[in-house]
């Protein structure tokens, strides 16, 4: 019987052998083809999930962040928000889905630099220095801000770059004023902050269009937390000094 169970086994493996080699080698298109398929399923899994990269387009946070420069946010940490868009990526191709916030490992906190989408038009992600969150009292008396009538905290971190000081009283057209008082971005308030929502403010505080101007930060807007900055590029440095365009002193920099 030996024999014949050998024979058996050599003739199957001859014949599988033989289906093997007449199987068509896979092209190399459709190797690339697959190969991007996959690339662009992880990235996108990465993005929604965990981290992004956004670049700065304003001066708003200097000198934290300046312009150009490109930051990974911590997505995953405020808690993943599902998408809520559909569509052809880097095109406006697509519609609108429902979508829900899984749990998080923290809320923002008082000098958290946080992404998120922009209250009066979502689909712009900004930039801000959380500066108080529900249940806390915001006050800016002549440019100094006070949480909880304390003096913030985040000193360190701010620049003014008008000398000029509007007087309490003044009213500033465009401010926030949810009593209707006359208040400016150099004094402004008390106010006390809702529940699940934030007080955002910039570094540069004399030019940042925040909290001040636009009101309070719904909790369901949070993007994420700034982590580092991976990259920098001085836009204002001409291109015949390419070396200097980039600011190499920033690379792969902590934010704080």
């Amino acid at each position: 019987m030996a024999p014949i169970s050998k024979t058996i086994a050599r003739l199957w493996n001859k014949k599988k052998t033989s289906k093997e080699k007449s199987k068509p080698p896979k092209g190399l298109i459709r190797e690339w083809v697959e190969f991007l398929i996959t690339l662009t399923i992880m990235v996108f899994f990465i993005r929604v999930t965990t981290v992004e990269a956004f670049r700065i387009p304003t001066g708003s946070m200097e000198d934290t962040l300046l312009v150009g420069d490109f930051l990974l946010v911590n997505k995953f940490i405020y808690g993943i928000r599902t998408p809520d868009w559909i569509g052809v990526p880097f095109t406006k191709i697509g519609f609108h889905v429902p979508s829900t916030r899984l749990p998080s490992l923290s809320d923002p906190e008082p000098g958290d630099v946080v992404v998120f989408r922009f209250p009066q038009k979502p689909d712009l992600n900004y930039v801000k220095r959380c500066v108080a969150v529900g249940g806390q009292t915001v006050e800016i008396r002549n440019k100094v801000l006070y949480v909880d009538g304390e003096p913030s905290e985040f000193a360190d971190f701010i620049k003014f770059t008008r000398k000029r000081i509007l007087k309490k009283g003044v009213g500033e057209r465009g401010i926030f004023s949810p009593y209707g008082r006359p208040w400016n971005h150099d004094n402004f308030g008390p106010i006390t902050i809702p529940e699940d929502q934030y007080f955002m403010m910039g570094d540069n505080r004399d030019n940042s269009a925040d909290s001040r101007y636009w009101g309070f930060l719904p909790k369901d807007l949070v993007v994420g937390k700034a982590l580092v900055i991976y990259f920098s590029w001085n836009k204002y440095v001409s291109w015949g000094k390419f070396y200097e365009k980039i600011r190499w002193e920033r690379m792969v920099q902590i934010i704080r």
